[in-house]
């Protein structure tokens, strides 16, 4: 079927009243005549069908509620349908209507809060919608909550009538006892992991500044030519090396010894170039008294090392962030029992993204074994930095 239109929500059909206590509860197939009959007050095309909304409270994957008047004869004043992709971190706001009667009592932003909610409880790191270009009111409302419209929509609705799409990305925010890290994107494409030691550094000791000179400076340390063309990246021995010669500690995790990354190489003559200059770090690495733990990671190893000081970069298939297989560093920022927070550097222009778009963004633990294994070999590996006035 067409894409749902969304309801001028909060226009006033009167002046402003004060607003009456309403309920938001999830949605049941008892509701279902009280909804159709909603559905054609609220709109003149697009509309959900009876046998729809049975689907999506029985069947779909979604979140159907209502707002629901109070007292013993209340009825329905407004509804909400979320929908959730399989596979995706994605929701999708589908419908959203109040009643021409109840409006201007701010039920619209009661509904939006508590598909919010249904978003983030279903571990979905953005929430996105569709919405007339005609409609003034809905659209100042779904700014005004800090929805970025993303891309236009030509004739998307059953009358030809053109939309925008917008996207909220879920904010959620480390502990207060955890270290809050500025956020610092790239300003090369192969310069993810100088910019995560620089934010975990700039954490770890305020008075640092994040300048793109210090970014490539570190790269230059830092490069083990891993890439399969173009610039190379950085591997974890030549990050804590250098974040280790500015005055911090650190620790390298990996679940592998040897030179890493070669797996996705192909070139005889690159794969020979790659071990020497890996071994090259690596040798500089122990001459500083530093040692790799041959391990693997968990979220709960990043939890423990969080609480005890230690800011962790964290290398990743980049897949998850951008439809592209390749080496990636992140900053987890946080952890609790649903979500990693992480800083991603890369502020891809391509998709749109905002600083806002890439801190302390919730991926879910439930996708963390296969966003942290890269390659055949299925490496992890994790540099983990601390602040040296920490060690007793």
């Amino acid at each position: 079927m067409s894409p749902h239109a969304l309801q001028d929500l909060e226009t006033p059909a009167r002046p402003q009243r004060r607003s009456e206590p309403v309920t938001i509860r999830p949605g049941s197939v008892a509701d279902i005549p009280a909804l159709v009959q909603l559905e054609e007050t609220c709109f003149e095309s697009d509309r959900l069908s009876r046998r729809s909304f049975h689907h999506m409270l029985t069947r779909a994957k979604a979140s159907l509620f209502v707002a629901e008047a109070p007292g013993a004869g209340g009825g329905i004043l407004g509804y909400g349908l979320v929908l959730f992709h399989l596979g995706t971190a994605l929701a999708r706001l589908y419908s959203l209507a109040v009643h021409p009667d109840a409006r201007g009592r701010g039920i619209g932003m009661k509904l939006l809060d508590y598909a919010e909610a249904e978003t983030r409880r279903h571990d979905c790191v953005a929430l996105r919608l569709e919405v007339r270009a005609d409609n003034a009111a809905a659209i100042a409302l779904y700014e005004g909550r800090s929805y970025r419209r993303i891309m236009p929509l030509p004739h998307y609705y059953e009358d030809e009538g053109d939309g925008w799409r917008y996207e909220k990305r879920m904010t959620f925010s480390p502990p207060p006892t955890m270290p809050q890290v500025p956020y610092y994107h790239q300003t090369t494409e192969f310069t993810c992991g100088p910019a995560c030691v620089m934010m975990a550094m700039a954490a770890l000791d305020p008075s640092r500044q994040m300048h793109p000179n210090d970014e490539i400076r570190i790269w230059r340390e830092a490069t083990t030519i891993f890439m399969t063309s173009g610039h190379g990246g950085c591997g974890p021995y030549g990050l804590a090396l250098a974040a280790h010669r500015r005055g911090f500690d650190v620790r390298v995790v990996v679940t592998e010894s040897g030179p890493l990354f070669l797996d996705t190489v192909r070139s005889a003559e690159k794969k020979r170039i790659m071990e020497r200059a890996q071994a090259s770090v690596r040798e500089d690495f122990r001459e500083a008294g530093l040692e790799a733990e041959i391990a693997p990671i968990t979220p709960a190893d990043l939890q423990a090392a969080l609480e005890d000081g230690w800011i962790p970069i964290l290398l990743i298939s980049s897949y998850r962030f951008n439809a592209e297989r390749v080496p990636h560093w992140i900053v987890v920022t946080g952890v609790d029992d649903r979500f990693l927070l992480v800083h991603d550097p890369d502020m891809d222009d391509d998709l749109l993204k905002t600083d806002m778009d890439c801190v302390h963004v919730p991926v879910p633990r439930t996708a963390f074994d296969s966003m942290t294994r890269y390659g055949r070999s299925r490496l992890q590996a994790a540099v983990l930095i601390r602040g040296r006035e920490l060690v007793t």
